[in-house]
């Protein structure tokens, strides 16, 4: 469970197990959220940015050990 802890200034920050708590931008979160808020967040790869980031990052590689 993810609780809304509170906000400082651009960023929230989200308590977890046991009063363990991380920082977020607070742009992440739906507008309205307030202190308290019980959340839960999902995440997704987006498979086609993956791939053209890997695309990019292996014609760099070509190219700094080119012959």
């Amino acid at each position: 469970m993810l609780i809304i802890d509170r906000f400082e200034g651009d960023w929230a920050v989200i308590e977890y197990e046991g009063g363990k708590t991380f920082h977020m931008p607070r742009k992440l979160l739906p507008k309205g959220i307030l202190e308290g808020a019980v959340i839960r967040i999902a995440f997704y790869e987006n498979e086609d940015a993956t791939a053209e980031r890997r695309k990019r990052i292996d014609k760099l590689l070509d190219e700094l050990f080119e012959d």
